[in-house]
C-alpha cells in the first residue's frame, strides 16, 4: 500500500475547533482525520472511524443513521479530545453507484444485505488497514473506539482498544428497518433496536 500525506492544517467547525490531516491511498482514496488540537496519544485516544455516506452525511438521508453518526462524534471527540477517521468508502466500501443501485432494490423490498448480495457484494466490503497505518503515524497505542460496529472492533491490528463507546442513534421510520438488520444480521450493538 503506497500511502502520502498532507502538512496538519486548522479546521475551525461547527462543531469546534479542531485540526485535519489527509492520507492519499495508492494514488486514489483520499481519507481525512479530523483530530483535536490538545489530542494525548499518551492515553487511549478517542476515535471514531466513520465511512463516507454522501446522502446521508452531506444530503440528510433518513434512511440511515450515518450523519447523526458522524455529528455526535465530532461533538464527542470536541468535548473529550480525540479523532474521527473519515474514509472513503462509500455504500459500506460498495462505491455510490453501487449504493444507489442498492438503493433501488432495497425500494422493490430488499433488505440492505440482500441488496449487496443482489449486486455481488458482501454485506460488508469494508477494510481497515488504512487505519491502522493512520493511527501508527499519528503514535496511537491505545484507543477507546466509537461504535456499534464489531467488524471495526476487529479490524484493527496496530492498536489496542481499552473499551467500545457505543454511539447509538434513536431510529425513524424510515431507517428503523435498516438498523434492525445491522443488529440482527451484522451482530452490531444496538440497544435502541428492540424485538
Amino acid at each position: 500500500m503506497q500511502i502520502q500525506s498532507s502538512e496538519i492544517a486548522n479546521l475551525p467547525s461547527r462543531f469546534g475547533k479542531f485540526k485535519i490531516k489527509s492520507y492519499k491511498e495508492n494514488s486514489c482514496k483520499e481519507h481525512l482525520v479530523v483530530f483535536s488540537p490538545n489530542l494525548d496519544v499518551s492515553k487511549p485516544v478517542n476515535v471514531r472511524i466513520h465511512s463516507e455516506c454522501l446522502t446521508g452525511d452531506a444530503i440528510g438521508s433518513l434512511k440511515c443513521d450515518c450523519r447523526d453518526q458522524l455529528e455526535a462524534s465530532l461533538k464527542y471527540i470536541n468535548e473529550n479530545s480525540g479523532m474521527v477517521i473519515y474514509l472513503r468508502q462509500e455504500g459500506r466500501n460498495i462505491g455510490l453507484l453501487n449504493k444507489v443501485n442498492a438503493y433501488a432494490l432495497q425500494d422493490i423490498g430488499l433488505d440492505t444485505i440482500e441488496a449487496n448480495h443482489q449486486l455481488g457484494f458482501k454485506a460488508d466490503e469494508r477494510t481497515y488497514e488504512i487505519v491502522d497505518f493512520i493511527l501508527k503515524d499519528f503514535g496511537i497505542k491505545s484507543i477507546n473506539l466509537l461504535t456499534n460496529n464489531p467488524l471495526k472492533l476487529a479490524g484493527l491490528t496496530c492498536v489496542k482498544i481499552e473499551k467500545r463507546i457505543p454511539i447509538e442513534i434513536k431510529p425513524n421510520e424510515f431507517n428503523e428497518s435498516y438498523l434492525r438488520v445491522k443488529k440482527e444480521q451484522m451482530g452490531h450493538m444496538l440497544d435502541v433496536i428492540t424485538k
